[in-house]
């Protein structure tokens, strides 16, 4: 029976997969934030979501908004004409009307899981609402951003399609490796969105000063984003309010400049609306056509941005933002660009600064130049929240998580990935200076992100959301067949520099693959070898263990039963203390736990014997420092002693023995023990398993530690080596 102190939150999960700390100075009274806040002012929740949308501008769509600076000249155009920049446009408007308005902002950002959006979210849920993962469930059980009783409707109503996934171990396997490939592709987005953005807009300084060099040009573009980076450690928030503004004023002043053009140049350019321009344009050019695909798929550059970036904010902000703001000033920069090439058609190796007027040139270089700064902001979070989301789920190695705000779980740094992307970004520069090699590695990232996403969304409509059949049909061919032509186009750009995302990918992907074997074998170990009550009590009833003095925390990290060092402890200490506390810390989608919720504490049916519960929300300080802790536990477990034991048929005398047996073990002496693992890696090994296993060892040597720092003083701390046999 368990004795829990002011109820149980419903969304529950434990991480012990990542090292996290937290920054709470922006919580300017101290308390704790509520779960689900009260409705009671519809007003001033309308302001916050109009605010926060106003700060997506500085984050989500810096990628998307700036894509004018390098889309013409990204295409291979040759000799082009008045039809040809009209069919551009038109597929240029429809990739963005089809991708960014209705898969984007209208379905993919409702395929949320517990806030988090992108590839990896969404294979994430998939895994929570059916049993289609690979690793332990105690990282998928409780976080579901759906309710219980859908998830249990799920459950007992699944599609064929989920039942032949939930068999087929080879399905289970190419949907992961999907999931992964998405991932890693994202992370190669965020090397090379700042990249190109700060190349193309800081290249705009050649054009009134051609004897700046290239060279210099890059440099500057390197030292640019090296202060990027460094400020990320300020938080999302922090950078989106200095970033915002400049965004504001780029998104504001790149249609006004559209409309002169259009009104100066070709005032009937929206005719190319109608999509006929499109079946013109191909009929017309053919394989040539086909070719240029891979420059105007970068005008959506940055929409998966949109969807994974959706931890940082919430749904209804981001869609306000991108329906009323970016939408149309993309639509109308475009047609603007478009008009202005279609009188100078010999300029498109430099589309955007060549259609801005002499007398506001270095202004908008000046909006440019900074906007081109923010693009690269939405890239590095996305890759801050995939990251995240995959160390959650075990499938990275540990790298530390620091949660820059009390109350947004999904607004989140970490510093290695951080100084990572910074090196991978300034080599990119410097080695790949060409802006068409980088665009042309930027094309096949952008495309096989969006057809990955359809086809795990498409799982979602028929496995989750039980779409009807003729509407998932529909998304499915429309989208497939648009994304998978803009795949093939930019696939033949691969020796043209599309090889660097997936050099890029391979690397990452190895990486997580290599961490995820690793992870799937000690977690089959620990399952097959786990301790249960009745083998802990034949252990303890052997006459040579002794129970000697002290209160014990052993920490363990499995839900049913305890971990296998247990068993390996007893029998080569042959003792255990006297009051032994099973702990496991359990980390909940709360910004604080409340104290009277913080313990949780059971008897084990063992003399001496607890289990306990700890429970933090991602803004909670965790420490087991000091007394105050160990008071907290004791103080719990002896009113759990008084509740459980008066409920039997037994005397004051025996609870108060009970209580007085608990209080002299902690006079004693405290004691710490959590383990520490490695695979004893035998001849018997098969070549894979000695290449995979020994990979993850120099990984899991190096990666942070399973638990949380828990500041537990040097002197009260014991690990526990162990050898697991491969």
């Amino acid at each position: 029976m368990d004795r829990k102190l002011g109820g149980e939150p419903d969304s529950v999960a434990i991480l012990s997969v990542v090292d996290v700390e937290y920054l709470t100075n922006d919580t300017p009274n101290g308390h704790a934030n509520t779960l689900n806040p009260s409705e009671e002012n519809k007003l001033e929740s309308r302001r916050e979501t109009l605010i926060m949308a106003y700060r997506t501008l500085g984050v989500v769509f810096g990628g998307l908004v700036t894509s004018p600076l390098y889309v013409y000249p990204s295409m291979p155009l040759k000799s082009p004409t008045e039809d040809d920049y009209l069919g551009i446009y038109s597929i240029m408007f429809w990739t963005l009307t089809l991708i960014g308005v209705v898969k984007y902002a209208s379905i993919a950002l409702k395929a949320d899981d517990q806030g988090e959006g992108g590839t990896f979210a969404l294979y994430s849920l998939l895994c929570r609402n059916m049993n289609i993962g690979f690793l332990s469930p105690k990282n998928i059980a409780s976080n579901s951003s759906v309710s219980l009783s859908s998830s249990q409707e799920v459950a007992a109503n699944k599609s064929r399609l989920g039942k032949f996934f939930e068999k087929s171990i080879v399905a289970r396997r190419i949907l992961l490796f999907i999931a992964m490939l998405g991932m890693c592709m994202l992370i190669g987005d965020g090397i090379l969105t700042p990249a190109i953005s700060v190349l193309s807009a800081m290249d705009g300084i050649r054009a009134p000063f051609p004897s700046v060099s290239k060279s210099l040009v890059e440099a500057l573009s390197a030292i640019v984003l090296i202060v990027l980076f460094l400020l990320q450690k300020f938080g999302t928030s922090r950078v989106s309010f200095l970033f915002s503004p400049i965004m504001g004023a780029w998104t504001l002043t790149t249609p006004l400049v559209g409309i002169y053009s259009i009104i100066h140049h070709y005032p009937s350019i929206f005719k190319a609306l109608s999509p006929h321009y499109i079946v013109h344009f191909f009929s017309r050019n053919g394989k040539e056509g086909w070719l240029l695909l891979g420059g105007t798929v970068l005008c959506i550059t940055g929409s998966e941005a949109l969807f994974a970036d959706l931890g940082h904010f919430n749904r209804r902000s981001i869609q306000i933002a991108f329906l009323f703001t970016i939408y149309p000033s993309l639509v109308l920069t475009y047609a603007g660009q478009t008009a202005y090439l279609i009188r100078h058609p010999n300029d498109h190796d430099d589309g955007f600064y060549k259609f801005i007027p002499g007398p506001i040139y270095w202004p908008m270089f000046i909006i440019a130049t900074s906007a081109a700064i923010v693009a690269s902001q939405s890239l590095i979070s996305a890759t801050f929240s995939v990251i995240k989301q995959s160390v959650v789920m075990d499938y990275f190695p540990r790298v530390k998580v620091v949660h820059t705000s009390s109350r947004k779980e999904g607004e989140v740094y970490s510093p290695e990935v951080n100084y990572i992307l910074m090196v991978l970004c300034v080599a990119v520069i410097l080695i790949f200076g060409d802006g068409k090699d980088i665009g042309n590695a930027f094309g096949v990232v952008v495309s096989l992100v969006m057809l990955i996403t359809t086809i795990l969304l498409t799982l979602v409509m028929i496995m989750i959301w039980r779409t009807p059949a003729v509407l998932v049909a529909l998304y499915f061919l429309v989208y497939f067949i648009m994304e998978g032509v803009y795949v093939s186009a930019v696939f033949t750009k691969i020796p043209e520099g599309g090889w660097i995302p997936f050099a890029i990918s391979f690397f990452l992907a190895f990486i997580m693959f290599g961490w995820f074997y690793g992870r799937h074998r000690k977690i089959e170990y620990e399952l097959t070898h786990k301790i249960d009550l009745g083998r802990l009590r034949i252990l303890l009833s052997d006459p040579g263990v002794q129970r000697v003095p002290g209160l014990c925390f052993f920490y363990t990290n499995i839900q049913d039963g305890l971990t296998p060092i247990l068993g390996h402890y007893i029998k080569n200490m042959r003792s255990l203390h006297k009051v032994t506390i099973f702990t496991t810390l359990r980390y909940l989608l709360v910004p604080k736990v409340s104290p009277q919720e913080r313990i949780v504490v059971k008897k084990m049916g063992l003399e001496g014997v607890y289990g306990c519960v700890i429970q933090y929300g991602y803004a909670d300080s965790l420490s087991l420092e000091g007394d105050d802790f160990i008071n907290q536990v004791t103080d719990c477990l002896q009113e759990h002693i008084q509740i459980y034991t008066g409920r039997l048929p037994s005397n004051h005398v025996e609870i108060q023995e009970e209580i007085s047996y608990l209080e002299e073990a902690k006079r004693s002496g405290v004691v710490h023990i959590r383990g520490k693992t490695r695979f004893y890696i035998g001849k018997n090994c098969s070549w894979f398993d000695r290449i995979m296993l020994a990979f993850y060892e120099v990984m899991h040597s190096n990666c942070r530690s399973a638990l949380p720092a828990l500041g537990v003083p040097l002197p009260q701390r014991i690990e526990v080596g162990m050898l697991y046999e491969a």
